[in-house]
């Protein structure tokens, strides 16, 4: 188990709130949620792959999700009060892909925390809207709506879900179901960014479809309020910054951002098979999976993909702070000091 000069280590044992464990913790979301947790005082341990690199804060422990003994080591070395499992796998090409990258991590992870620490304060699992599959743009998803995935990302995120939920009363467990997540270091949202950066402004049908969003620190923030609601246990959560916005208001908050006028291209949607096609030749070609791929365009295809955070409002007073235009403007500035535009 290794240590980095990032951690604050003047801190006492007896001062600190306690100590989690977190997959995913190089990622997006789980490097700005070890950064939280670590600012709050958390001794943080990141769960990594061997090989992987060491974070940049917090304690790691190099583990095979594929071998749940190497699990069960570590969390029964550790003992932390909280695990957050953020990783998970976006690439891939068939259904078995994602669920060796969604699926079967999930399920060990959980069968270690069983066995090494039961006694675990919380077990936090990080899914995605795309468990439930789109929405209409009338009707954003609740928790009480039908799971209706489209595409193998969902299906894998879905049947995660039902992993631990199997695991009933063994550990209390929250569910949280995020959709569209931007910010400072995504890569996702990143290319939208860069052509406002380039004066474009590019639609491929999809100028009226609608979404959900959050900003990272928002969704961040929510993952910790959850974790420490005792009406959270046994319960799932969507977490969004207020109501659905079509692609073209949230395009044109990134122009806005950049401070430049953009040419706006309203693309065929057809487009957007072509380049799906094309992305899964060349995976076919080099065998790497590509983001983008017919699953992929299938996604972009819907009218709709909104949820409603009504629940986690009720049960645990979630508020989102960051609104859409200034959250916007925060990750253009990241992108631009960080030399990505």
């Amino acid at each position: 188990m290794a240590s980095e000069a990032g951690h604050d280590t003047r801190m006492s044992d007896e001062a600190r709130p306690g100590t989690a464990m977190i997959t995913g913790a190089s990622g997006f979301i789980g490097g700005r949620l070890r950064d939280a947790l670590l600012d709050e005082g958390y001794d943080v341990v990141a769960l990594t792959r061997p090989g992987s690199p060491e974070p940049k804060r917090g304690r790691a422990v190099a583990v095979a999700y594929d071998e749940p003994e190497t699990l069960e080591r570590a969390i029964g070395e550790v003992r932390p009060e909280l695990m957050f499992h953020v990783a998970g796998a976006t690439k891939g090409v068939t259904l078995d892909d994602f669920r060796r990258g969604n699926l079967m991590p999930t399920e060990n992870l959980l069968e270690a925390t069983r066995k090494a620490h039961p006694g675990i304060g919380r077990f936090v699992h990080i899914s995605s809207l795309t468990a439930y599959g789109p929405s209409t743009p009338q009707q954003p998803k609740a928790e009480d709506h039908e799971r209706k995935p489209v595409e193998h990302y969902g299906q894998s995120k879905l049947e995660a879900e039902r992993a631990v939920e199997a695991i009933g009363d063994a550990l209390p467990w929250t569910i949280i179901r995020p959709p569209a997540v931007y910010g400072p270091g995504d890569v996702d949202n990143f290319e939208l960014f860069r052509l406002a950066w380039r004066r474009l402004n590019v639609f491929y049908g999809n100028r009226e479809y609608h979404l959900s969003a959050i900003y990272v620190d928002d969704l961040v923030r929510g993952i910790r309020e959850a974790s420490s609601a005792e009406a959270t246990i046994g319960r799932g959560y969507f977490l969004c910054d207020g109501s659905p916005v079509t692609w073209g208001e949230y395009q044109r908050h990134i122009v806005a951002a950049s401070g430049k006028r953009a040419l706006n291209l309203n693309l065929p949607e057809f487009l957007v098979d072509v380049s799906a096609v094309f992305g899964e030749l060349l995976t076919k070609i080099d065998g790497k999976p590509r983001l983008f791929n017919r699953q992929k365009a299938l996604m972009g295809k819907q009218q709709a993909w909104t949820c409603t955070s009504r629940a986690a409002r009720d049960d645990f007073d979630y508020h989102p702070k960051v609104e859409l235009s200034e959250g916007v403007k925060e990750t253009m500035a990241w992108y631009k000091s960080a030399g990505w535009i």
